[in-house]
């Protein structure tokens, strides 16, 4: 009996010290992902940026990722010097939650500076300052009605919203906004709780289309999409000015500065409020741009030669929205598209590939697709010896770019170097760069001689960044 005893307590004592060391741990890895700073961003090679999709933030316009916010984090990750890589949020309400897990380094989204989140997390420098305003919708005959019809069958003073309803997001600035506004205009505003994963424009059309009655937004948010809906009065401000920023962990001191300082550097160049005004003053730009069959948010398009993309794909085996990336480098999508050295069409084949592949000089879009594709397969068929299918596509992308035969070189290269000649990153691509020194390309191993490397190695750097926005917007089957 008291060997059992012994052995029981033998047996919990050595339970409790591995549960304290695994939650030790637990506690020391989470310390670690959390503290990650400058260092360990630029040791890592990449700033972690949450971003949302949005009207004005982040998507897919034509085949091209853009956004203000995108843009600005482009220009911070080449600032600070790493690569940017993107997290989109699903749900607005657990931005700063995100943050504080340290999944992410920084939350790019337009978050105004309040003193309940400063608690919470740091701010960099304000990037714009806007006021928050009612969004509602006009009379239905407004079109036939005077102004002063107009603006006596709206809200004009917010005392008026006193026992009426509004709708925002819980965790937004907006739901505290009402808050106050009930405590300081001494009657309760009722407040319809949405959920986080709609965004601020997605709530203008809801009030746009009458599925509610008010929201609040920020002017410039307002504004533009006003602009898009007619119907729409955003002129009531519900709030003094306020700086709107994007969000740190405070634990990340030398990663605030360094984003400080790059904020203060940008508001010292024009470019800095070219893009602003890209995105919250063109509404020429941004009604165009809305009703466009290719804009992401919307119609999940990428371009107008998806079908024939989608059909092309399947030869190669590749997955469509690859595919259509490349041809993006190529041509922008442009059919008409002509290069210095003769190269034409949707997908850029020189002449006598183009002939060699059955493709008239029609420039026939589906045609053309249609051959270019086929070129990719006879290539892709060459590299049959890489089992690794990413590392073969890369491979069959830089010959497509720069020839066959300079590959072929690049490979022979790093088979010398000690390298392996079956691995694109960090191998062969090293080696592609390296043919552009004449103590490289005047090697006995190389027979096709010298070729501006950064080419190839940026085309292929480049379409599969492209594909990875790609799959972030357009699901696989989308039509």
């Amino acid at each position: 009996m008291n060997k059992l005893l012994r052995f029981l307590l033998l047996f919990l004592l050595l339970l409790g010290s591995c549960n304290e060391f695994k939650s030790r741990q637990q506690v020391a890895n989470k310390a670690e992902y959390i503290s990650r700073d400058l260092a360990e961003i630029k040791a890592d090679g990449k700033l972690r940026a949450l971003i949302a999709y949005s009207a004005t933030s982040y998507f897919l316009y034509r085949g091209q990722p853009m956004g203000y916010e995108y843009e600005l984090l482009k220009r911070l990750a080449e600032d600070l010097g790493v690569e940017l890589e993107l997290k989109v949020s699903r749900n607005l309400d657990d931005l700063l939650i995100e943050l504080k897990k340290g999944s992410v380094d920084i939350v790019a989204h337009g978050l105004a500076i309040t003193q309940e989140r400063k608690k919470e997390v740091a701010f960099a420098e304000y990037l714009y300052i806007t006021e928050q305003v009612l969004v509602q919708r006009k009379p239905e005959s407004w079109r036939q009605m005077t102004l002063d019809e107009i603006q006596n069958a709206m809200v004009t003073d917010p005392i008026e919203l006193i026992g009426d309803t509004i709708s925002v997001r819980k965790n937004s600035s907006y739901f505290k906004r009402i808050k106050n506004l009930s405590k300081e205009i001494g009657g309760e505003i009722f407040i319809d709780t949405l959920l986080g994963n709609f965004a601020t424009d997605e709530i203008i059309k809801m009030v746009a289309d009458g599925t509610i009655k008010y929201t609040l937004a920020d002017k410039n948010l307002a504004s533009i999409n006003a602009s898009y809906f007619p119907n729409l009065d955003v002129e009531v401000p519900l709030s003094f000015s306020q700086r709107i920023a994007w969000a740190l962990r405070p634990q990340a001191h030398d990663l605030l500065s360094a984003t400080n300082s790059w904020i203060r550097k940008e508001k010292e160049q024009a470019d800095y409020y070219v893009i602003y005004n890209k995105y919250f003053k063109n509404k020429r730009s941004f009604k165009r741009r809305v009703n466009s069959p290719f804009y992401s948010l919307n119609q999940r398009q990428i371009s107008k030669y998806d079908p024939i993309i989608k059909e092309s794909s399947k030869q190669i085996g590749w997955d469509w929205r690859l595919l259509a990336s490349l041809i993006y480098q190529e041509s922008r999508f442009d059919p008409e598209a002509q290069s210095w050295a003769g190269a034409k069409g949707l997908m850029q084949m020189m002449p006598a590939t183009a002939k060699e592949m059955g493709v008239s000089a029609s420039l026939d879009p589906t045609e053309v697709i249609r051959g270019g594709s086929r070129y990719l397969k006879k290539l892709y068929d060459h590299f049959e010896n890489i089992s690794d299918p990413v590392q073969r596509t890369k491979f069959t992308m830089a010959a497509y770019n720069c020839g066959l035969s300079h590959v072929l070189d690049a490979q022979n290269l790093a088979h010398i170097k000690g390298l392996n000649d079956t691995i694109w990153d960090e191998h062969v691509e090293k080696m592609i760069l390296a043919l552009s020194f004449p103590k490289n390309y005047n090697h006995e191993v190389v027979k096709y001689g010298y070729v501006r490397g950064l080419e190839p190695f940026e085309y292929v750097d480049q379409i599969f960044k492209r594909y990875d926005h790609y799959r972030k917007f357009i699901d696989l089957d989308d039509s």
